[in-house]
C-alpha cells in the first residue's frame, strides 16, 4: 500500500503559554505547545490523528486553502505541514 502525502496550512499563534497552532481547512483539528519546536512537531500529530480519523469515518478530505489566501492576524504565523498515512 502507498503512502499518501497531505499538506495543510496551520496558523501558529503565540500566546502566553505558548503556542496554538489551528487547521482553518479542517475544523476540530487544533493544538497547542509551549515552545514553536513542540508546535510544529504537535502540528504534524495533530494533522496525522485528525486525516486517519476522517479516513475511517469516510469523511471528504477538503482541498487545502492556498497559504497566501489563509487568514491570520498580524503576528500569526503560516506554515504548510506534510505528513504521510
Amino acid at each position: 500500500m502507498a503512502l499518501e502525502h497531505y499538506t495543510f496550512p496551520a496558523v501558529f499563534k503565540w500566546e502566553d503559554r505558548g503556542v496554538s497552532i489551528d487547521f482553518p481547512d479542517l475544523p476540530g483539528c487544533f493544538s497547542c505547545a509551549e515552545n514553536f519546536r513542540k508546535a510544529v512537531k504537535s502540528a504534524r500529530e495533530v494533522l496525522q490523528l485528525h486525516i486517519a480519523g476522517m479516513i475511517m469515518d469516510d469523511e471528504q478530505i477538503p482541498e487545502p486553502t492556498a497559504i497566501e489566501n489563509v487568514e491570520r492576524a498580524e503576528d500569526d504565523l503560516v506554515a504548510l505541514i506534510e505528513i504521510k498515512l
